[in-house]
Formats: C-alpha cells, structure tokens, sequence
C-alpha cells in the first residue's frame, strides 16, 4: 500500500511538470497573479503588522494586555490573559498572522500546546481592510454587503471561540487585573531582553520577510494547482470558482463575484470561502507552526464550523440587512 502511494504520488507530481511545461502561458499568467495579490495586498497588509507584532512581544506587550484582559479572557474563553494580544492584533492584522502570534507566545513560554491550539481556532480572521476594500468594493461593488461579510464572519469566530471555551480549561488567573500590575510585567519582560533594541528591529525584520515569502510561494502553489484542474477539469462555471476559492480564496472570490447568480448566493459564497480559508490559508499556518507541537485537527474542525456558522448568519440576516 505504502509502495502504491509512492507511486501515486511520483504519478501527481510528473502531471504537474508536465502541465507546467505544456500549458506554461496559462502557468505564467497564475504565477503573475499571485505576484501581483502579493504586492498589492499581502505586503502591505500584513508586513507592518508581522514586524511591529515581533518588537512589541518583546517590548512585553502581551504581558500588559494579559493582565488587563485576564478577567474577561478567563470568564468568556477560560484561556489565559496573555492570549488577548493574539485575539486583537488578529483582529486587525487578519490570516495567517493570528499564526504567527501564537507560535511566537508558545516559543517564548507563555502559553501551553492545548492553549496555543485553542487560540488559533477562534482568531482566524480574515483582514477587514480586505473584505471592506477588496471582496466588497473591488468584487461585489456593494459596500453594505461587504459589511455584513465582516460581521458575519467576525461573529462565526466568537461562536467558535465560546464553543471551545471548554477545550482544556486554563487554570483561572485569580490576581485582579490591575494597571500598576500590568505595566511593572511590560517594563519587566522589556529589560529582560539581552539583545539591544536594534537587535530585536533587525530580527525583527528577518523574521517577517521570511514568513512573507514562505506565505508568497504556498500562494503562488496553490494557484498553479487552480490553473492546472481548470485547465482539466470541465466543471461548471459557479462549482469551479467555488473549488478555486477553497484551494486559493482570493482567485475564488473574485471569479464567484463575477457569477451571474443573485448577490445573496454570492455573499453566502464569499463568506464562506473567507471562514474556511482555503488550501492556501490553511498551509501557511501549516508551515508556520511545523517546528511546533500545535495540533492541526481541531483548527480544521474550527473552520469547518465557521464556514457554516458565518455562512447561515449571513443567508438569514442578507435581506433584512440589505432592505435597511
């Protein structure tokens, strides 16, 4: 069997070179698309954020917010304080940051494995520059359902989040949040650093670059694999831009924003698509957290429920939402 899949395998990866040799416009134009998504809007997006999230870890920032949010991180998630930095730099940073966040805590001790698991299930959200500017704008040209997009999605993970709150417990963090308290963990985890401070920005810097071009080769994988099924595969029009969007969600989105099919269809699509993440969301956090023991199967499980959730919050609120 295990000889059978070796084989299976050698079988794929021969096919795709062949494809990229024959078929090698169409190869270039995915290739030239995903340079283009890079540049225009995961650099941009997410670069300040990767390095400012990397000197303010250092700087002691999750140790202040731990201790501020510990009381309303305990009670609604039951996971510790410190994980309130990843939840709202993820917020605002969007996918795969919240990744990035929570490997970064796990090295540095703050947080066990079944918390770093737990935390990376509820904080995959998908950046609100890009659903408010990109999908609402750019594709559906209709900036209320753009809206309802983020809240829907933004909602789905919170009812992730309670619905894990029982996922191994953290012990509760019985000292009251305090601002004093907050600030003396800041000022001391910011002298315990050995290196200087332009150490931390240049380590800094590496570290992001790294990730970001690690995240720019998985996309640009994963739209040579649209282009070669598109190329095979004579499916329907609205089924291949589905398929597309959870293999890599940007292509998708904007190839169901161009659908014939109501606005209602296509916000439950989109919505969808974003929750889940795609192939291409899904092994950037992969290979963010390989040198880690965080496990993958409940994050799967979590975007499967999200996509879901977020997906009938949408279908039910779209045309009380829209009539508004």
């Amino acid at each position: 069997m295990r000889k059978m899949t070796s084989v299976f395998i050698m079988i794929i990866l021969l096919f795709i070179g062949y494809e990229i040799l024959t078929e090698s416009e169409s190869i270039l134009n995915s290739v030239d698309f995903s340079l283009n998504i890079f540049k225009n809007n995961i650099f941009p997006s997410l670069f300040p954020f990767f390095v400012l999230s990397n000197i303010l870890i250092k700087c002691g920032l999750p140790e202040f917010m731990g201790n501020l949010f510990k009381g309303v991180m305990n009670k609604v998630f039951k996971i510790k304080g410190v994980c309130a930095f990843i939840f709202f730099m993820s917020i605002i940073s969007g996918n795969p940051a919240n990744a990035k966040y929570t490997r970064e805590l796990y090295k540095d001790g703050k947080i066990n494995k079944y918390e770093a698991t737990k935390i990376l299930c509820f904080t995959c959200f998908s950046n609100p520059l890009f659903i408010l500017g990109t999908v609402s704008i750019l594709f559906l040209n209709n900036k209320e359902a753009g809206l309802l997009i983020l809240i829907c999605h933004y909602l789905g993970n919170l009812f992730i989040g309670l619905g894990m709150r029982n996922y191994h417990p953290s012990k509760k963090e019985n000292d009251k949040s305090s601002l004093k308290r907050a600030i003396d963990e800041l000022h001391k985890k910011r002298i315990s650093n050995t290196g200087s401070f332009g150490e931390v920005i240049t380590n800094s810097l590496i570290s992001s670059i790294n990730t970001l071009l690690l995240i720019l080769g998985v996309i640009t994988t994963c739209l040579v694999l649209t282009t070669i099924i598109d190329n095979n595969l004579n499916l329907d029009s609205v089924l291949g831009s589905v398929l597309n969007g959870f293999i890599e969600m940007t292509q998708g989105l904007k190839y169901i924003s161009l659908e014939a099919i109501p606005l209602k269809l296509k916000c439950v699509l989109t919505v969808m698509i974003l929750s889940f993440g795609g192939l291409s969301v899904h092994m950037q956090i992969m290979s963010i957290l390989s040198d880690t023991d965080i496990k993958y199967l409940p994050f799967l499980c979590a975007r499967i429920c999200h996509a879901v959730l977020s997906s009938l919050l949408i279908y039910v609120l779209f045309d009380f939402w829209i009539s508004l």
